[in-house]
């Protein structure tokens, strides 16, 4: 970035000869700029490390450390510093491979003070475009980034954008989120290391939650550097030492739910006021975005409660059905898994078996009757499905388990029921829970009937194939199963037959 916007430019004069950075610190201060020298490179190095320079006008021939190594040395570790050489006419080809290396341009001595100064001024500008160029570049980059903040209602994709913004935007060697634990506290939720940093996260410093909340009187996002960070972590930092921290606080109407830090190990490397402000931006847009989220969750979870609510409702109406939603859910899951579906598809196809009877309380009438249904019964119970599309249909957050809670009694060779759909016109959810609820029927007693062996399940399943069920269902169902039930076999929760 340039110079801050409330400071006059800042210059580091370097020269091995006294009487030059004299001459030059005096006449570039009376030219209104902000003026250090330093007698050699290493002397120079350690000037930037300690403070923001906009330019460094350096000599190329020193002691200790020449012009060209300190020109290495700022282009790995502060390489938004504008360099100027000034050389003696003999060394104009070393000069000119400086320039190569990333100078800006250079002097040739002995030199009019007065002649220095454009040239100084003509870098000057070049670095302030360069950081507009920056800003533009970072005013996109933020739009993106808010664009898919607020886009997500998924508390760990929010989280994910917001580190990978300070891990490459404000190049954080480390980034930390603390967010509220809902009891007065705080707790870490992500503590991330950049690749280039080399140490493991547990070697790292740790944010303190309660200096953090006792420092935030005011609006103004934290930033400190060098020794001044050590505060704010919950042990002094030891090796490495942070060596620049920038903390911004999440916040909801007024109430800070958590803090993000991004932290600067690298010698040289420290946040700036740009790097501030867009951190702060982000963590305002993150804020809306995990309180979203944490709503969703919580709607989320309601949501399954509700869900296992009502299938606990549907098996309680009769004792032979009990527990019967749970593990068609449980069969189906597994069945969607083997087929390869997403786990968003996997979690409706679950939820969807968990209410696919939820019609059954509208049939009132004892469907476990011993004997079989006369006309009339068997007519009612087919309705069931339509009466389950009913009874989710004024539930819109339950709108996607509609299919298989409708269609579970359709048949691949088109003779189902309610609506007689054949092949590919039934939803694939519908066909996993076809067959989950097919097996577990024949595998569970009924007041008509004890439980069939797995065996004669999996081959009445195999024989209906391509009839009753679908054919590129039944069969990896029929695979899935065995695996499953060799899984609970090893585990000792099921006995051979």
């Amino acid at each position: 970035m340039s110079a801050h916007d409330d400071e006059a430019p800042r210059i580091l004069v370097v020269d091995d000869e006294q009487v030059i950075r004299e001459i030059l610190a005096d006449f570039l201060s009376m030219e209104g700029f902000v003026v250090r020298t330093a007698a050699d490179g290493s002397e120079a190095l350690v000037e930037l490390s300690r403070t923001h320079y906009d330019l460094v006008l350096s000599d190329l021939k020193m002691p200790k450390m020449g012009g060209l190594e300190l020109l290495g040395a700022i282009q790995k570790h502060t390489p938004n510093v504008v360099t100027v050489i000034m050389t003696g006419f003999g060394t104009v080809e070393t000069a000119i491979d400086a320039m190569k290396r990333g100078a800006y341009d250079y002097i040739l001595k002995p030199f009019k003070v007065e002649e220095v100064v454009p040239t100084i001024r003509r870098g000057l500008e070049k670095q302030r475009l360069r950081a507009e160029n920056i800003r533009l570049k970072e005013a996109l980059s933020l739009y993106k980034v808010s664009e898919a903040i607020a886009s997500s209602l998924s508390l760990e994709q929010v989280l994910a954008t917001v580190v990978d913004t300070a891990l490459n935007e404000v190049d954080a060697d480390q980034v930390q989120i603390l967010l509220q634990d809902g009891h007065g506290g705080f707790y870490e939720r992500v503590n991330i290391a950049n690749e280039r940093l080399g140490y493991d996260i547990d070697e790292l410093s740790t944010l303190d939650a309660q200096t953090l909340l006792a420092h935030f009187d005011e609006d103004r996002p934290l930033r400190v550097h060098g020794r001044d960070t050590f505060a704010f972590f919950q042990e002094a930092p030891e090796n490495p030492e942070p060596n620049s921290l920038v903390v911004t606080r999440l916040r909801i109407r007024g109430e800070i739910i958590g803090f993000l830090g991004a932290i600067s190990y690298t010698r040289g490397r420290r946040f700036d006021e740009g790097q501030r402000k867009l951190l702060s931006i982000v963590s305002n847009r993150a804020s809306a975005a995990i309180e979203n989220a944490r709503l969703y969750e919580d709607l989320q979870s309601t949501f399954r409660q509700t869900i296992r609510g009502l299938a606990s409702a549907i098996d309680k109406m009769d004792r032979y059905t009990a527990g019967h939603s749970e593990r068609v859910a449980g069969y189906a899951q597994v069945l969607a898994i083997k087929l390869g579906l997403g786990e968003e598809k996997q979690e409706i196809v679950r939820q969807s078996a968990l209410m696919h009877d939820i019609g059954k309380i509208g049939c009132v009438m004892n469907l476990n009757k011993p004997g079989k249904l006369s006309q009339e019964e068997y007519d009612v119970f087919k309705k069931h499905p339509d009466f389950g599309r009913d009874i989710l249909e004024p539930i819109s957050f339950l709108h996607p388990l509609i299919p298989g809670v409708h269609l579970h009694h359709e048949r691949w060779d088109g003779v189902g029921y309610p609506l007689g759909l054949k092949g590919q016109e039934i939803p694939i959810i519908a066909r996993i829970i076809s067959v989950a609820d097919t097996y577990d029927a024949m595998t569970s007693d009924r007041a008509y009937r004890k439980a069939l062996p797995h065996e004669v399940a999996v081959s009445e399943i195999e024989r209906c194939s391509g009839s009753q069920f679908d054919p590129d269902v039944a069969h990896p169902f029929v695979e899935a199963i065995e695996d499953h039930r060799d899984e609970k076999l090893a585990k000792g929760e099921i006995v051979p037959e």
